[in-house]
């Protein structure tokens, strides 16, 4: 059995691990396979790396993220600055479609709104703008509308789900109503429901994915 003070203990060297996070100004704690990050940070990417590095450790089940960016003096932006660099971004980035994407910047946080097809385009649009400099912080508030024909959903997100060679798709139940994807069962690590879902939203026809997957740990974490 994986003891808490264990998965700390690997989160702590998973983010020394990493070359682009300063460990001491993370701070860990883990309940019952549940971490909390907290601490502060000089840069958005960095806050976003520490997340993905504790997601990435066995027996952690879940993790919330408390993290503060603060810049220093010299790296502040005024709002008005990040703005005119999120568009810019935007418009250079070809996986996102051309003003479909509206950018509002409140204290050095970026809230985009819009409506775009696909899920990776949603993404897409966060990930090109959250390395740039003065952004604390990125709420994605752009709405999936698809606009191709939902067609047998359920059997063609089960096939992508056994292609994958990163999950176990036997443990994991698809239903479908309308547009809506609802995922159901059991994997074996946060990184394994986040896949999960991500191959869900790929599926033509898809707006929403309810991912109420179970993690289960592995016996000898559990």
């Amino acid at each position: 059995m994986k003891s808490d003070a264990q998965i700390k203990q690997d989160i702590l060297d998973e983010l020394v691990f990493q070359p682009n996070i300063d460990e001491t100004q993370i701070g860990v704690i883990v309940e019952d396979g549940v971490v909390t990050l907290t601490g502060f940070v000089d840069e958005f990417p960095k806050k976003v790396a520490a997340e993905k590095a504790a997601k990435s450790v066995a027996g952690v089940k879940a993790v919330a993220e408390d993290i503060e960016v603060k810049y220093g003096d010299n790296y502040k932006k005024t709002d008005k600055e990040i703005a005119k660099a999120a568009v810019n971004a935007l418009e250079w980035n070809a996986s996102v479609p051309k003003e479909k994407v509206m950018v509002k910047v409140d204290n050095g946080y970026i809230y985009l709104t819009g409506e775009l097809p696909w899920e990776y385009q949603k993404n897409a649009a966060k990930r090109t703008i959250q390395n740039l400099l003065g952004v604390k912080g990125v709420i994605n508030n752009i709405e999936i509308t698809p606009t191709a024909k939902p067609e047998n959903i359920g059997k063609e997100i089960q096939k992508a789900l056994e292609r994958s060679a990163d999950l176990e798709a036997k443990g994991i139940r698809v239903q479908v109503d309308g547009r809506t994807v609802q995922l159901k069962g059991r994997v074996h690590s946060h990184l394994e429901k986040e896949l999960a879902e991500n191959a869900a939203y790929k599926a033509p026809g898809v707006k929403k994915v309810r991912n109420d997957i179970v993690v289960q740990l592995y016996p000898e974490f559990a």
